[in-house]
Parts: structure tokens; C-alpha cells; sequence
């Protein structure tokens, strides 16, 4: 099979994996690239019986040693950390039948709640939970015997199982989004604490970069008068599109002075519940790239 035709079959499938490892679409377009650059050089292409697992694994081992290379400069971090937001790229879904899992495990609540697994551990439980891979095809994957992985994938979905949060309908998740924004703009107070929780969190990510809260900002009301204070300081100063973040409703924000906001949001109980705003320019390159 030639390498075009490999490209073509499983390059979604391939992205998938190192975008949830990474949470970084431009490096996890490099990893499958060079994933391919590495096997289109290989001796004997011809021995290879299953060319999509022989892929994964060399995808799952550049995740790894990415995840490795880049732990220091996770922890000097400054402020909270999101994953690069992921808008309107095809390809991500391979099937319709698994539309809500794809949604699901592409979300941003998720993706920050791989981020309490190690390296390892990540990649075992997304190669078993995700891609269906048999423990025996993921011990050779990641050089580990096939009881030990096992193991890492049941202590992985036991500790990600608190998760309360919810992924409605893309319609019911639109509505809202549209909602809280026109409630926001002409001050509907009572509209607003209907459709955001109480306890909401919101937390935005400049990098260091920006200007951005440092710490997550809690509550409704602190919610709220902080959205309301930046909607009075960019007056007149922005475009704002509906798009879809990380498979489901969210927000694109331009400023005039070329700085971006890119908003997602997670739900509890039918109100909004956590909303990510992600205004590093670095993890923002790839969307002025693709326009």
C-alpha cells in the first residue's frame, strides 16, 4: 500500500491519538507527520502486517517522548494550562455511530482531565478506551507486558471517573452559549443565573503572553462582572463568531489589535458550569495558518 494511500486512511485516526495525548494540534500534525516521513524510510515496508497499529505506536511513542521532553516546562507554566483549541477540523470523526464518544473524549473538560495521568498511563488508556486496542497490541505499543497494561488502564478509568460534568446536544449547547452571550451583552441578570451555575469556574490561559486572570476566577457573580467589565473595554473592538470548539458549540473572539480569545465551555445540570478561554498567540498560530 502506498504511502499516500496510508495518509489518507488513517491520518485522522492518527491525529485523534496525538491530539489528545499532546493537546496541541500543531504538535500532533508534526508527530503524525513525522510518523509517516519515518515510515515511508523504512527497509521493509512489506513485513509489516498491520500498518495502522505499526502507526499508532510510532505516533504513541513521539507522544511520549514529547510529553518527556516538555514536563519542566509545564511546571514553570504561567497560569492555568488548556489544551490548544481544536475549531472545525475535519477528519476527527471517523464514525457517525461514535459521534457522541468522539465529542466526548474531544472536549476540553476531558482533555484537562487526561492531564492527572502521566505519560504512560494516558497512553494506555486512550489506545484501550478510544482505539479499541487490545491489551496485548498495547503492551508492544508502549514496550510494557500486557498485564501491566491492564493494570495502568484500570487504575486510569477508576481515577477519571469523578468527572460530573455533562455534554448536552450540540442544539441545547448552541442555545445556551447564544443565550449567555445575549444576556451578558444587555445585562439580563435573571437570564444569567438561569443558565450559569452557581459555582462556575472560569479559567483563561495567556501563557504569560497575554493578559489573562492568572488564577480561575469562581462564582457567578465574579464570573460575570469580569465578562461584563471586558465587554465594556473592547466595545467596539471585536468580532464574535459562534464556531464549534473541541466538537461542540463555543466561541471565537478577534480583537482589533490582532490579540484572539477562544472560548469552550462544560456543563452540570443544565447550566454552564466551566468555561475555558484560551488567548496564548502560541496556541493560537495554527488558526490564523489555516484561514
Amino acid at each position: 500500500m502506498s504511502i499516500e494511500t496510508l495518509y489518507n486512511l488513517h491520518r485522522a485516526s492518527l491525529f485523534s491519538l496525538a491530539y489528545r495525548m499532546l493537546g496541541s494540534v500543531m504538535d500532533a500534525e508534526d508527530a503524525v507527520q513525522e510518523a509517516f516521513i519515518r515510515y515511508s524510510q523504512l527497509p521493509d515496508m512489506a513485513s509489516i502486517l498491520n500498518e495502522k497499529a505499526f502507526l499508532h505506536r510510532m505516533v504513541t511513542n513521539r507522544c511520549l517522548d514529547l510529553l518527556r521532553s516538555s514536563a519542566k516546562k509545564r511546571e514553570l507554566y504561567v497560569g492555568p494550562w488548556l489544551p490548544e483549541p481544536l475549531i472545525e477540523r475535519g477528519g476527527v470523526q471517523e464514525d457517525p455511530s461514535e459521534v457522541y464518544e468522539q465529542r466526548e473524549s474531544l472536549s476540553t473538560a476531558y482533555l484537562l482531565l487526561l492531564q492527572q495521568l502521566n505519560a504512560v498511563e494516558r497512553a494506555v488508556f486512550l489506545l484501550r478506551e478510544i482505539f479499541h486496542y487490545s491489551f496485548e497490541e498495547i503492551a508492544e505499543m508502549v514496550e510494557k507486558k500486557s498485564a501491566n497494561c491492564r493494570q495502568i488502564y484500570r487504575r486510569a478509568q477508576k481515577s477519571l471517573t469523578h468527572d460530573p460534568h455533562e455534554l448536552p446536544s450540540v442544539t441545547v449547547a448552541e442555545e445556551s452559549i447564544r443565550a449567555f452571550v445575549q444576556s451578558l451583552m444587555k445585562g439580563h441578570t435573571e437570564r444569567l443565573l438561569e443558565l450559569v451555575s452557581e459555582n462556575v469556574v472560569f479559567l483563561s490561559d495567556g501563557g504569560g503572553k497575554v493578559k489573562a486572570a492568572q488564577v480561575p476566577v469562581r462564582g457567578w457573580e465574579q464570573v460575570v462582572k469580569l465578562h461584563q467589565h471586558l465587554l465594556a473595554t473592547y466595545a467596539g473592538h471585536y468580532t464574535l463568531d459562534y464556531v464549534t470548539v473541541n466538537g461542540s458549540p463555543g466561541l471565537r473572539i478577534d480583537l482589533a489589535d490582532g490579540g484572539q480569545f477562544v472560548y469552550s465551555f462544560a456543563y452540570r445540570n443544565g447550566q454552564i458550569d466551566r468555561i475555558y478561554a484560551v488567548a496564548n498567540p502560541e496556541k493560537l498560530q495554527h488558526l490564523k495558518q489555516a484561514k
